[in-house]
């Protein structure tokens, strides 16, 4: 199934979140992308229709191997971007914002390209 940007960054947050805390609530989404509680509702609403995540009774967000699957790649794409651009000599932070911008939408062959690449020139990602 084909997602959208909005939809991979929600899974990505969650993710990300959930590296860091034992367990991931919306009120953390809204803390960490700074959005309206109504508006991360909204989105979690809908990645539970999707079936890529479950809320449980008490709030907590859980992946789906589906929702996982989205979000662990997204992930790479994120960090092996981001790399690519600083070994280029791009400042950290504009490199995490392009590859941010640029993880929805290069394709699947130039992103395994650009992996392979990278791994064989920086194998510590």
């Amino acid at each position: 199934m084909k997602t959208t940007e909005s939809i991979e960054n929600y899974l990505e947050t969650i993710l990300v979140l959930s590296q860091k805390n034992p367990a991931v609530r919306a009120i953390d989404i809204v803390d960490k992308l700074g959005f309206k509680k109504s508006s991360v509702s909204v989105a979690m609403k809908h990645l539970r229709e999707l079936k890529y995540i479950t809320v449980s009774k008490e709030g907590y967000i859980t992946f789906t191997e589906d929702g996982k699957k989205i979000a662990e790649m997204i992930f790479e794409r994120h960090k092996i971007i981001s790399r690519f651009l600083m070994n280029l000599g791009v400042d950290e932070k504009i490199a995490v914002e392009d590859a941010c911008r640029i993880e929805h939408v290069i394709s699947k062959e130039s992103f395994e390209a650009l992996k392979t690449h990278i791994l064989n020139e920086t194998p510590s990602i």
